[in-house]
């Protein structure tokens, strides 16, 4: 562990401890509505909390770490990547736990969407208790609850109508309830007994009936009160919120003005700001189904740069995850971050302790006792296209590597081909030619530089460094006739069909006689 702890989830850690006073374990919570794909943007929050959940851990806290699943919400739309749209329209206004999943993940919509999250956070290292808040309110676990909020009806009407331009109406309740005979939310609440009994209107139909808050599934507190009832019964330190709800008047305002009447307090928080996609514009939004999520991002980064991307930027900063050229310098800065870490590149003592932390807090698990193998991205993704990505041929020609150094590479070059064959840009793709590529046409001069170049590799290629190997390319062009751009160009041609590509000295040395030759000599 580093000596100088600087970073923001160390600071916010402190906060924490100094605010809430010395306790025997700090609750961090986190949470979201499962209405759709959880996307990257719903991840910045989870991490976030995970990075504070380390901090005071690595202070020698106890932490509760917990995640709610917001289940028990309305089913307001149906997000476009859903199949069987039609039978969703059915389902709209009722709870998401009571919407089928079309996609034959799980029992019902919710599960779906809960169930891809929980299988992939601990690949990034996270590991949340989870609250499901259906479950909770259908087994009126929070009766007492919403027995509280009726007791403080007006005083919550009075904190909420303090950041409203137009009051509540007098008729409004803290409370609302899915009907029995529709399992809609399209209710009107007609009146309560003082204590557990709630008599409703299904506006739909007309009906009426009496629930009593301790028996019967149908009734939970709209957001603004359920989520300082939560706090207040979990007893909540610490649990950030996007913009939206840290704005002015917003959820977060109201929330810790109404803890209060349930006998809590609010915990420390802090805004996080929104994430975008590089090359797309707007705000990523689960219900609309166009979204980028943890699984995409996973494709492209190893889980420890997913979440160096996180670790490194402070979240209250608005940043873009990219799918274009900027992964190669996201992979060089880790890269340099674990030289730092682990001595291999000198740095002033700030730089040195800043960057330490952020290395330790990108680790899924333990800390590495070695750096990984020192290879740049863009080089990875060339051995890989010259060996047609068989990363066993690539691990092959890397004769120093460590067994932790091979497992930590072979991850590294699952996102390399990925990113170079999915997402990287036309002019970085290629591959290698072989015995049923069709030949390139060229003219005596051209043919006679590429025998030539076939010559010295064969005598030369293996004893010389690149920089000496690459005299003999100018000699093969001279061999003739030709300009070195017009033969650099002819090469790549015959070697890949492009007419440019990776620096053609280190990379027929890369490739090898092996790779070579065999081209070569069919002209």
């Amino acid at each position: 562990m580093s000596d100088i702890q600087n970073h923001w989830a160390d600071i916010y850690a402190d906060k924490i401890i100094r605010e809430k006073g010395d306790k025997e374990v700090y609750t961090c919570a986190s949470g979201i509505t499962p209405s759709g794909t959880v996307h990257i943007g719903n991840f910045r929050e989870i991490i976030s909390v995970e990075l504070i959940v380390r901090a005071l851990r690595a202070k020698g806290k106890n932490v509760r770490f917990i995640y709610s699943w917001d289940d028990y919400d309305v089913f307001r739309k149906v997000p476009k990547n859903m199949p069987n749209p039609e039978l969703l329209e059915t389902y709209l206004r009722k709870p998401i736990t009571l919407v089928p999943d079309t996609t034959g993940r799980a029992d019902n919509y919710a599960r779906g969407n809960e169930l891809d999250v929980e299988k992939i956070l601990p690949t990034v290292g996270v590991n949340p208790e989870y609250l499901y808040q259906a479950e909770r309110y259908r087994s009126s676990m929070y009766a007492e609850g919403m027995r509280k909020a009726l007791e403080k009806r007006s005083e919550i009407k009075a904190i909420l109508d303090e950041y409203r331009t137009e009051p509540l109406p007098e008729s409004w309740w803290p409370i609302s309830v899915f009907s029995s005979f529709t399992d809609k939310d399209t209710t009107t609440i007609l009146g309560w007994d003082g204590e557990w009994g709630i008599t409703y209107r299904d506006d739909s139909t007309g009906q009426e009936e009496t629930i009593d808050l301790r028996t019967t599934p149908y009734a939970k507190l709209p957001w603004r009160i359920d989520w300082p009832m939560r706090w207040a019964r979990e007893g909540v330190d610490f649990e950030p919120a996007g913009k939206d709800h840290h704005s002015e008047g917003g959820s977060f305002d109201t929330s810790k003005k109404i803890v209060k009447l349930f006998g809590g307090e609010a915990p420390v928080s802090f805004q996080y700001d929104f994430i975008s996609i590089k090359g797309r514009g707007g705000k990523i939004s689960s219900s609309s189904g166009e979204v980028i999520s943890l699984y995409d991002v996973l494709e492209v980064y190893t889980p420890e740069i997913c979440r160096y991307l996180f670790v490194s930027t402070r979240p209250n900063t608005e940043f873009a995850i990219s799918f274009d050229l900027d992964v190669l310098k996201i992979y060089e800065d880790y890269d340099n971050c674990e030289r730092i870490y682990f001595g291999l590149l000198d740095v002033n003592e700030k730089r040195k302790a800043k960057e330490k932390r952020i290395y330790e807090l990108s680790q899924v698990g333990e800390v590495p006792t070695e750096p990984s193998y020192q290879i740049p991205f863009r080089h990875l993704c060339n051995l890989l296209q010259i060996h047609g990505g068989d990363k066993d041929a690539v691990l092959a020609t890397l004769t120093d590597i460590t067994p932790s150094q091979k497992e930590r590479l072979k991850v590294r070059m699952s996102c390399a081909w990925a990113w170079i064959t999915t997402f990287a840009p036309e002019e970085f793709r290629w591959s290698l030619s072989n015995a049923d590529t069709p030949l390139v046409e060229v003219n005596d001069n051209e043919r006679a530089a590429l025998k030539a170049l076939a010559k010295a590799v064969e005598e030369n290629l293996d004893g010389k460094t690149e920089k000496e190997f690459s005299n003999y390319l100018y000699s093969a062009a001279e061999a003739g006739s030709l300009e070195s751009s017009a033969f650099f160009s002819l090469v790549y041609r015959v070697l890949i069909g492009k007419e440019r590509g990776p620096k053609l000295a280190g990379f027929i040395k890369t490739c090898g006689k092996d790779k070579i030759l065999p081209i070569l000599s069919r002209y």
